[in-house]
């Protein structure tokens, strides 16, 4: 029986670490092109389905695979990671003194003695960030560079102190439903 995480994101690997899982983590070779014809939120879903699909098709025997996708959304349009300096200025311009949502889809794919079972869920986050001054961001994206996440910032770093509050689970703004992952792998006799 072998517990995979379908992610190269060392932020839930962290999570995974901290629950206290015993893991192997596989990196996913899905294509992220999803049928553009879905919600945001339905594509994330998809998303993670797909990758948590990719690694259990290259795998056998029993195992439990979980995916994830998280993205980050403001006035119904999508804030990705950011390819340049420039991006990740404006989404910070965007997104700050304003309340946006961080969906994190989860998708966790069970095959025990020939048994298969599926979970697609999606969690909401919604966090509120302060106003910011140009220098402020200029800052920030010299600082952090984070170029690697969903809307430019990692709630978890230094951005913190932009933070006013968030309302919903601290972990799914990270990335990774933990309390979830872990009731699942429980229900089904994995921990």
């Amino acid at each position: 029986m072998k517990i995979i995480l379908a992610s190269a994101s060392p932020r839930r690997r962290d999570l995974m670490d901290l629950a206290k899982i015993d893991y192997e983590a596989i990196v996913s070779d899905f294509n992220e092109k999803v049928d553009e014809n879905l919600s945001l939120q339905e594509q994330s879903k998809e998303i993670a389905y797909g990758k948590a699909r990719s690694v259990f098709e290259h795998t056998q025997g029993d195992r439990a695979i979980i995916g994830a996708d998280t993205l980050v959304i403001a006035n119904g349009k999508k804030y990705g990671k950011a390819q340049s300096k420039q991006e990740a200025i404006y989404m910070l311009q965007e997104l700050q003194g304003k309340m946006h949502s961080i969906y994190t889809s989860l998708a966790i794919l069970i095959e025990e003695q020939g048994k298969y079972k599926e979970y697609k869920e999606l969690y909401e986050v919604k966090v509120f960030v302060k106003s910011m001054t140009e220098e402020d961001i200029e800052n920030y994206v010299d600082s952090e560079q984070p170029f690697f996440c969903a809307g430019s910032y990692a709630i978890q770093g230094f951005f913190a102190v932009f933070i006013e509050k968030i309302q919903g689970d601290y972990a799914t703004a990270l990335g990774l439903p933990i309390g979830r992952v872990y009731d699942i792998l429980k229900e089904n006799n994995w921990l």
